[in-house]
């Protein structure tokens, strides 16, 4: 049967953004024009990385991080609610996710600069978030409180994602899928009336295969794993994911922890805390937060076995 001039057409658009690449996945009918709504989701990632990069010394929250200490700065609302969410998750916590830890991630070489073992001692020694930061929701006032580096890389590219679904719908477009390098949300429906299907890659840094699938509805995904980021100290490779408690990278983490949340913001940085407390702490946590999540750990025949939470990954295969 031929295909009705009626029937929605797929676009695929995409764009560059915090050092990788911004895609949305939608149907639309025959005529749409899709430069517009292009030029709109290019907008909401620059804005998210305009006010939350640590690469970009004019952002706004290097302007926070430059500040002095006891002094209320002014923040523009995104950034605002962003450092409300990561405090409020660092508090649920237990502080495994922490958004203080810049000096820490700069230090052992995640940032522009090399390792550097004085600046490591001197990191591991700087205040905790939750004593060093004060945040006016009313006034979107924020102040530090102690010599404090902010890093939202645990959580700005999970909002992202959010703004590029928000953008959608405002825009007319009820269902879509959107990511930034592998964070994924899925609003709505195919065309089909299927929903959108999601690999979960495997924690393999030889290549990119996916280890299992998942089907999302109105939901998003985020990975932490050990996998991609590293440096190499002493003949030892170091995951980028930092411990707060020690503030160096993580020893034994999870090869990868996947979480799904309501919103990619929230994956994000819920992935991040599980992959710090570890398979048995995390896995206790996401059962009272009511998380769905998947702990992907290395076994002695170069495979994984996996601990699963909630009920969408007990059913994957």
């Amino acid at each position: 049967m031929s295909k009705m001039s009626t029937d929605p057409t797929r676009h695929a658009l995409h764009g560059p953004t915090m050092g990788t690449r911004w895609t949305a996945l939608f149907h639309a009918y025959p005529g749409f024009d899709a430069e517009p709504l292009r030029t709109a989701l290019q907008a909401a990632v620059d804005e998210v990385d305009a006010q939350m990069s640590t690469w970009k010394p004019d952002s706004d929250l290097m302007r926070l991080n430059a500040a002095p200490v006891g002094v209320w700065q002014s923040v523009p609302a995104r950034l605002l609610e962003v450092l409300v969410l990561a405090r409020d998750i660092g508090r649920a916590s237990g502080g495994a996710f922490d958004m203080g830890l810049g000096d820490a991630v700069a230090a052992w070489g995640f940032g522009a600069d090399e390792a550097d073992p004085t600046h490591i001692r001197t990191a591991m020694a700087c205040h905790r978030t939750d004593t060093a930061l004060e945040i006016d929701v009313a006034g979107a006032l924020v102040r530090k409180t102690a010599d404090i580096a902010l890093d939202l890389n645990g959580i700005a590219k999970g909002y992202g994602v959010d703004r590029l679904a928000d953008t959608l719908v405002a825009l007319g477009i009820p269902a879509a899928l959107v990511g930034i390098d592998g964070e994924m949300r899925a609003v709505g429906l195919r065309p089909d009336g299927a929903p959108w299907t999601i690999a979960v890659e495997a924690p393999d840094p030889e290549r990119r295969t996916p280890y299992s699938v998942l089907a999302l509805q109105d939901a998003a995904v985020a990975t932490s794993g050990d996998y991609r980021h590293w440096v190499e100290v002493q003949g030892r490779r170091l995951s980028h994911t930092m411990d707060p408690s020690r503030r160096a990278p993580l020893l034994s983490p999870p090869a990868s922890m996947t979480v799904i949340a309501p919103t990619c913001a929230e994956a994000d940085a819920w992935a991040t805390a599980l992959m710090v407390l570890g398979v048995d702490a995390g896995a206790t946590l996401a059962e009272q937060r009511g998380l769905d999540a998947l702990f992907l750990m290395r076994d002695d025949q170069n495979g994984f076995h996996s601990k699963a939470v909630g009920r969408l990954f007990s059913q994957q295969p």
